[in-house]
């Protein structure tokens, strides 16, 4: 299994980065998720960490090295993780549980599987267009699907940022399950939060995927959306990967991860297993991103 891989994620004009991003990998299968915390909620932040903790910890559990029924698992994992954010919300005394989106996709045997509540995207692109991208639980997006507003209101209607389906809501979520996607080499996936798709025209998404490697692609589109929006941005975050596949390993030099030599029973993970002493700021972030553009190069040499 051979991939390129990115993610990096900015504050925007926020107070709090409530975005949060990380990928799992064993031999045979591939695990990425993102989740936005909802702050229109107490500590949107809280519920976008557990998220991302209780699927890797199922992820790492079940692949082994990869996951039988990989739409049963995400289903599993979703209503897991929402689960565990009611349960900190009543281990802390609190009156509502906060609340994130997610949206998760496990690539194995050059298959890709994803799931997804609220308004964080997934886009798989072959060939500079887009194969499939999920389809937002929001207010504005079943307006469209009815007919009674245009697609172009996606970025301009009041109530766009309305979710009727996200986790740690008082009601267990409807979690979004695609069918099974054969990728081929050079398939692009890109995991994103609305601060990202809401602020860039989505050819223009498409056009950078397309056109530049993942390790350059993200940050453009990330800086771009940044300067679109000003002071005014939402917190912006991005995961893509490249994908090729099995093969021949990677070339000396090359950013691409290639597991072919892992024994079946290591996994490798970027998310944290355990909840930060305090919610992510820029600086923790700015590290974070080092620390990971560093594993992948050490991992690009020493998994061939």
């Amino acid at each position: 299994m051979q991939f390129s891989v990115y993610q990096e994620s900015h504050i925007g004009g926020r107070k709090m980065n409530q975005d949060r991003m990380g990928y799992s990998f064993t031999r045979d299968a591939l695990l990425l998720v993102l989740a936005d915390g909802m702050g229109g909620h107490v500590r949107g932040e809280v519920a976008a960490t557990i998220a991302l903790q209780t699927i890797s910890a199922l992820f790492q559990q079940r692949a082994t090295p990869y996951v039988k029924g990989p739409e049963r698992f995400l289903l599993d994992a979703c209503h897991a993780a929402h689960r565990d954010i009611h349960r900190y919300a009543e281990a802390h005394g609190m009156d509502e549980a906060p609340r994130t989106t997610i949206v998760v996709c496990i690539v194995q045997h050059n298959v890709a599987t994803w799931a997804h509540c609220g308004d964080s995207r997934l886009y798989w692109l072959r060939g500079g267009r887009i194969q499939a991208r999920t389809r937002d639980h929001s207010h504005v997006e079943s307006l469209i699907e009815r007919g009674m507003v245009p697609p172009e209101a996606r970025a301009t209607h009041p109530d766009r940022n309305k979710l009727y389906n996200c986790l740690g809501a008082e009601h267990a979520p409807k979690v979004d399950v695609s069918g099974r996607a054969s990728l081929l080499p050079g398939d692009v996936m890109l995991l994103c939060s609305d601060g990202l798709w809401a602020a860039l025209p989505e050819q223009e998404l498409v056009d950078t995927l397309s056109t530049h490697a993942v390790v350059r692609a993200v940050p453009d589109l990330l800086r771009s959306a940044l300067r679109r929006t000003g002071t005014a941005s939402d917190n912006v975050t991005g995961l893509a990967i490249a994908w090729q596949g099995d093969g021949e390993p990677a070339a000396a030099g090359s950013t691409m991860i290639s597991t072919e030599t892992l024994a079946g029973d290591v996994h490798s993970t970027t998310i944290a297993p355990q909840l930060p002493a305090d919610p992510f700021d820029d600086a923790e972030i700015e590290k974070a991103i080092a620390e990971i553009r560093g594993a992948i190069e050490k991992s690009s040499q020493l998994l061939k």
